[in-house]
């Protein structure tokens, strides 16, 4: 295996551990030890330097948002009026501000941004819509494509 010899460069060992992380975030140091094949102090240095780097940037619960009642997914694409850096600034801080928007893309194309909306039905996604995305610094016009499935999520 490719050994890591300077900072921000990751060898076989490195990538085993964010992969075996990616697919839970909760194993023990003892069993992501074994699963890739170092002692428990060797990994636990890997796994503190991967943190420190930046490629690890957290850990959370992934939640099933249907048992929340936020079954329905909807993308809207978003035109500005103004796309100078002002204006994509005030937008992207005040997007930010909306719960409901779960993602939120700039996109190069025939429009600005896309944004993945997580509502509990399509009269909820109506009201953010009409009342939070349409008010936003520049929106000058939205699309809206309503997901029927989502086949993966989560980079499941």
């Amino acid at each position: 295996m490719k050994k890591a010899d300077t900072p921000g460069e990751l060898d076989g060992f490195d990538m085993k551990i964010v992969e075996a992380l990616s697919q839970d975030g909760r194993i023990t140091i003892t069993e992501l030890s074994q699963r890739v094949g170092l002692s428990k102090t060797p990994c636990q240095v890997r796994l503190k330097r991967l943190m420190d780097e930046g490629y690890i940037l957290g850990f959370r619960a992934v939640l099933d948002a249907r048992k929340f009642g936020l079954d329905h997914i909807a993308f809207a694409e978003v035109k500005l009026s103004d796309t100078r850096e002002t204006a994509l600034n005030e937008f992207n801080a005040a997007v930010r501000k909306i719960r409901e928007v779960e993602e939120c893309h700039m996109i190069a194309g025939a429009f600005d941004y896309l944004l993945k909306v997580r509502t509990s039905d399509i009269r909820r996604y109506r009201h953010v819509l009409g009342e939070k995305i349409s008010s936003l610094p520049h929106v000058s016009s939205t699309s809206t494509f309503v997901v029927m499935q989502a086949v993966k999520e989560y980079g499941r």
